[in-house]
């Protein structure tokens, strides 16, 4: 039974470096491909609330105001004037 005597098998000092640069190499392409991630999702969002700020979502093809509410509707006679 021999522990870590010679024989030659361990790995080396440059083996070791090399994989290390390996991990960083490896954790730096992940980073950017993290942030091109974000990035576009943040473009995304960005359109999308620009797009429903805009009324393009909630008017429809109608043309219609969205959404209306129960108590007073445009007209002044909502949901709750039917039964005055």
């Amino acid at each position: 039974m021999c522990f870590g005597g010679g024989g030659g098998g361990g790995s080396t000092g440059e083996d070791q470096k090399a994989a290390a640069q390996d991990r960083v190499d490896t954790e730096s392409a992940a980073q950017v491909d993290i942030k091109k991630r974000a990035e576009d999702k943040r473009d995304d969002i960005s359109d999308a609330i620009s797009r429903r700020s805009s009324g393009a979502g909630r008017s429809g093809a109608s043309g219609g105001s969205g959404r209306r509410s129960l108590i007073q509707s445009g007209t002044g006679s909502g949901f709750i004037g039917r039964f005055d």
